[in-house]
Parts: C-alpha cells; structure tokens; sequence
C-alpha cells in the first residue's frame, strides 16, 4: 500500500513537473524550430499560407504539388524572408510520386516530422450529373491521396524512431452536407473518419493525426462562390455573415502542428465561423 507522504512526494513533482513545462511554453508555444515540414497541395489557398507560417516559425518546409512552377515562386518567397523550403512536384494519388517527394525531402532536410496533408479539388454538381470519371478525382486526390500520405509519413517517422504530427485538412462539408457537393462531402467525410482511425493506431508511436475542418474562406477553390449571384446570398446567410480570413486559420493549424498540441490526438476541429450548426443550405 502506498503511503499518504508517498502520495503527497508524487503529486509535488507533477506539480513542479508542470510548471517547468509551463514556463518553458511561454517561449516555445508553436515553435517549429528543428522540425521538417511537408505540404500538400501548397501551390494554392491553405496549402500556401500553411507553408509560409511554418516557415516563418522556423521549420523546414518542402512545399508538393504538382504545379511546380508555384511552388518555386513560393519557396523564393520563403526564403527571401529568412526561412528554409525546398519545392517538390507530387501527385498524391501516385504512391511512387509521393515515395520520390519524401526522399527529395529527406535529402535536402532529413526525415519529415511535420505533414499537413492540404491537396484536394471539387466539383459541384449534383450526383445524378456526376460522372465516375469526376467521382474518382475527387475521392483518389481527396482521401486516397491522404492516406498515401499519411502512410508514407508515419513509416518513416518508425524507422526513424521519431514522433510526428500530420494535419489533414477535411471541411465542414465532412461533418454535414450541403446540395451539390456528394463526392467532396463523402470524401471528406472519410478523411475526417480516416483521421481518427490512423490517430487510434499510430498513438502509441507517438504520431499525432488531426484534422481542420475550415468552413469557406476565400480561396482559389471557393472563389467562383463571388461570381454567381447566389453567392452573396449564401455567405450572408451563414452566421458570420462572411468568408473566414486565412489568418484565423493559422492559430488551429499550429496547435494541431506543434507540441503545443502534444496532448491533442484524433479531433475534427471546425474552424468556421459556426457554419457548420448553422444553415448549410
């Protein structure tokens, strides 16, 4: 039987424990000093923007896709600014394109610590309009192209014997439907499931994996939204009343990223406004 005085000793160090830590994050919180970061789908919308502020707090940061002149006017972007990127063309729905992207990677970098798995397309319209052809885009870049990925990471990240963090980017979209969006909500929808199935796994391999769930913001993706006349209507008719800014977004994502979020595993954090218990049309 253990001791009331033994008790007490154990709580004590928790305690002193965890006020070092918390001292410690005052300075460190969403640092990414000495971590390798790998971007998806980084030749546009979050995929940019998640790049430039993982670099601007440090990280290494290898920017995918497969519009590679993009992403060498990003890394220029990047690196006159002080940070360190490399550009990598990759197909996520090609496992081949994504095994050369880590090892370019890891050669330039080391192994990659950090994945925001950012790629993914659309198509609106509804399903009886929906070819197979537009469906297996939709579902092999969107999910498909997220577990490759995902798994790519994690397999290395065990042979490297070091933890990591992969953020997916699903949407609200995967949490609730909206008319004219079947293959992107059902793609989403498993990213999000996918998100807490690889989490249950890798646990225990220190690998953390969560989503963001971002309601629409102002992207390359949603901007035909200001080109129809029902446009306005639907973002007047969210409870925000407004697209969401790309720096609301960057707070969520490096929780999810960084050690900050160390205690953080498996979650679909909606980042929207309130969209998503609100009105989806």
């Amino acid at each position: 039987m253990v001791s009331a005085s033994a008790n007490r000793e154990f709580f004590n160090q928790q305690l002193a424990l965890q006020s070092t830590k918390e001292e410690n994050s005052v300075t460190t919180e969403f640092d990414m000093s000495g971590k390798v970061a790998l971007v998806t789908g980084a030749s546009s919308g979050f995929g940019v923007h998640f790049s430039k502020i993982l670099a601007a707090r440090g990280a290494k940061v290898v920017v995918a896709a497969r519009r590679i002149e993009r992403l060498e006017a990003l890394v220029a972007e990047i690196t006159a600014a002080g940070g360190e990127a490399l550009a990598v063309e990759m197909d996520v729905a090609d496992s081949e394109s994504i095994a050369q992207g880590f090892d370019a990677a890891e050669a330039a970098f080391g192994t990659v610590t950090v994945v925001s798995n950012n790629a993914g397309v659309a198509d609106v319209k509804s399903s009886l309009k929906t070819d197979e052809a537009s469906w297996d885009k939709v579902v092999d870049t969107n999910l498909k192209g997220v577990w490759l990925v995902a798994n790519e990471a994690a397999k290395r990240l065990v042979d490297a014997g070091l933890a990591g963090s992969i953020v997916n980017t699903a949407s609200i979209l995967g949490l609730r439907v909206a008319s004219g969006q079947a293959s992107y909500s059902a793609s989403k929808a498993g990213v999000i499931q996918l998100t807490k199935a690889l989490a249950l796994e890798w646990s225990r391999k220190n690998i953390r994996v969560n989503a963001l769930c971002p309601g629409y913001f102002l992207t390359e993706m949603t901007a035909p939204l200001l080109e129809i006349p029902q446009g306005k209507a639907f973002i007047d008719a969210t409870p925000a009343k407004r697209f969401g800014e790309m720096d609301e977004m960057t707070a969520p994502f490096l929780l999810l990223a960084s050690d900050a979020g160390s205690f953080v595993n498996g979650v679909a954090l909606p980042v929207d406004g309130a969209h998503s218990i609100g009105n989806m049309h």
